[in-house]
């Protein structure tokens, strides 16, 4: 406990049907959503900002609005800037000030629907999202990204892998079960696969720099509700406001996952990252700024503080889960 940086919090903008990409029309102004994905937002950002930048087919490039400077907000912009618009992000809170930027970072499009819950098609839609995605960041791999590619071991007491989607297994390479007396963690079984590990204040610097390059603005502008959004003078507005949206466009289906991180000082001797293992949630992601351990996942919670006792939790597990290493 006494390594300890600092303890953040963050709320995850979780849709029990899927995020939320299509076109909705007010008078003389469309507003294109783009928000709502649960704990994917920085694995799906690429993907479901292609979606809804295909909502601008058949427009003739103009001026556009983007609503949050998050990771779906920088990457519809660029996106948008590529299509041919120019482009004025609007935001609250500057990037690094963002939910993006408490994002734990493993390339991991899970923990965004309620399977349960959600259609069919936007099981397609999520999986043709994700695909893009991957293949966007394969684009950008390198330390000018923070994307780099890492061993990822998650923990359990059985030899069948849980695979959380089976129609996404080939973007997961270098995958075994290593058994017992082949590993060095508590667990019977350890389950291993690659897969890119993002450092999301790095990733967030850079499409800063690449969409100030290519012409963009950013007004820090707070916005209060829908009639607020539609006063920008631009006629195209991308709404990239993640939870906020649930205030700004009245969306109920819209609820906080309030996730819990503890840093650490980097270790950059520790390159892989581990998945479970303990009690709740629990996770290790070696970033190049932190060693960070997760993690909670509270849907509903609105609250800011950090709990000392999911601390205590987090610290405690992950102390039992690497006890035997010399």
């Amino acid at each position: 406990m006494d390594n300890v940086i600092r303890v953040i919090v963050g709320h995850r903008p979780f849709r029990p049907p899927g995020f939320r990409v299509e076109s909705e029309h007010f008078d003389d102004k469309t507003v294109v959503h783009n928000y709502g994905h649960g704990g994917g937002g920085i694995s799906l950002c690429w993907g479901s900002s292609a979606l809804a930048v295909r909502e601008t087919l058949g427009m003739m490039p103009a001026e556009a609005a983007v609503i949050g400077s998050g990771i779906m907000g920088l990457t519809s912009a660029r996106l948008l800037q590529d299509a041919g618009w120019s482009v004025t992000i609007y935001t609250r809170d500057v990037s690094r000030h963002t939910t993006s930027n408490v994002a734990a970072g493993e390339w991991s499009p899970f923990s965004v629907h309620d399977p349960e819950v959600s259609s069919d098609a936007f099981k397609s839609k999520l999986n043709w999202a994700a695909r893009i995605a991957h293949h966007a960041y394969t684009n950008l791999g390198g330390s000018d990204y923070g994307i780099r590619w890492l061993e990822t071991y998650t923990f359990s007491y059985s030899p069948d892998s849980d695979e959380n989607d089976a129609e996404l297994a080939d973007l997961f390479p270098h995958k075994a079960t290593l058994g017992p007396g082949e590993h060095p963690f508590p667990t019977p079984y350890a389950h291993r696969l690659v897969t890119m590990q993002i450092d999301p204040a790095v990733l967030l610097r850079r499409l800063i720099q690449d969409f100030q390059i290519a012409g963009g603005k950013i007004v820090i502008r707070d916005f209060k509700n829908r009639s607020d959004v539609l006063s920008v003078a631009e006629s195209l507005i991308f709404n990239c406001s993640g939870l906020g949206a649930a205030q700004l466009f009245e969306d109920a289906a819209l609820v906080p996952a309030k996730g819990q991180l503890v840093y650490f000082p980097p270790d950059p001797q520790v390159d892989y990252m581990t998945i479970g293992g303990g009690r709740g949630l629990l996770h290790m992601f070696p970033r190049s700024d932190v060693i960070l351990l997760g993690g909670t996942f509270k849907l509903g919670d609105y609250t800011t503080h950090a709990e000392p006792e999911e601390t205590a939790r987090i610290v405690t597990e992950h102390q039992r889960l690497f006890a035997d290493f010399g």
